[in-house]
């Protein structure tokens, strides 16, 4: 077995115990492999594993890795690929154009580019709103009270399909505070999910949790975690 097999079946384990220890079904989380920095073998080697979601922040590298496996004859099953990076207003038709979902829409104007450069001969781009919980200052997001009125305003664009919230917390070291700023994230989900708000069908999706704090996500209710060292080792 590979290292990345490895990782990936003893990662398995862990996201299964997690969901024991928060009363949740395996299947209510889905793995996001982030696969920045790595290059078109590792992604090759994670999918012959059986994960097809990968998560990407650099659009140029991106771009190449996706053209370079879209027609891989090895692999058994088309992969899927999410931007989980922020992206400036001029690099959105990449996004548009090479990407299934967009994790970190945070302003109207992007979603706005989003929805005018995705082609139509593809399915409409699945988008989730980018919100900064903890108020960290480097970090994107949108803050938690313009959540939804910003949700609202994507929800009505054509060629997107709103999903729901990611958040990118400042780092915790105790389970605690992580668990705290992810609950509220929760919660944050479940107040827009209620609004009764049109074009909010499909909002199925918390992007919360790395591989420091996924325990704490699928306690406090993450539907889709994001892990890359903990697949493919540390980056250089």
């Amino acid at each position: 077995m590979s290292t990345i097999a490895h990782s990936l079946q003893q990662l398995h384990e862990r996201i299964a115990r997690a969901c024991i220890a928060a009363g949740r079904e395996r299947h209510s989380v889905t793995l996001l492999a982030v696969s920045k920095t790595f290059g078109p073998d590792a992604v090759r080697e994670a999918a012959h594993a059986g994960q097809c979601a990968f998560g990407e922040n650099y659009l140029q590298e991106a771009v190449e890795k996706i053209a370079l496996l879209r027609h891989d004859a090895t692999l058994a099953q088309p992969l899927q690929w999410h931007c989980i990076g922020p992206v400036q207003s001029n690099k959105t038709r990449l996004v548009a154009e090479y990407f299934d979902w967009m994790h970190t829409v945070d302003r109207l104007k992007i979603a706005q580019r989003l929805s005018e450069q995705r082609p139509a001969h593809l399915p409409p781009l699945q988008v989730c709103i980018q919100v900064n919980m903890d108020g960290g200052m480097n970090k994107s997001g949108v803050s938690p009270d313009e959540a939804l009125a910003l949700a609202q305003a994507v929800a009505t664009l054509p060629r997107l399909q709103l999903r729901g919230l990611m958040a990118i917390p400042e780092p915790a070291p105790e389970f605690h505070a992580q668990y705290a700023v992810h609950l509220a994230a929760k919660n944050l989900f479940e107040q827009i999910k209620n609004s009764a708000s049109a074009g909010l069908e499909q909002w199925d999706t918390l992007s919360l949790g790395m591989t420091a704090d996924l325990e704490a996500a699928i306690l406090a209710g993450s539907t889709l975690v994001r892990v890359g060292s903990g697949i493919f080792g540390y980056r250089h």
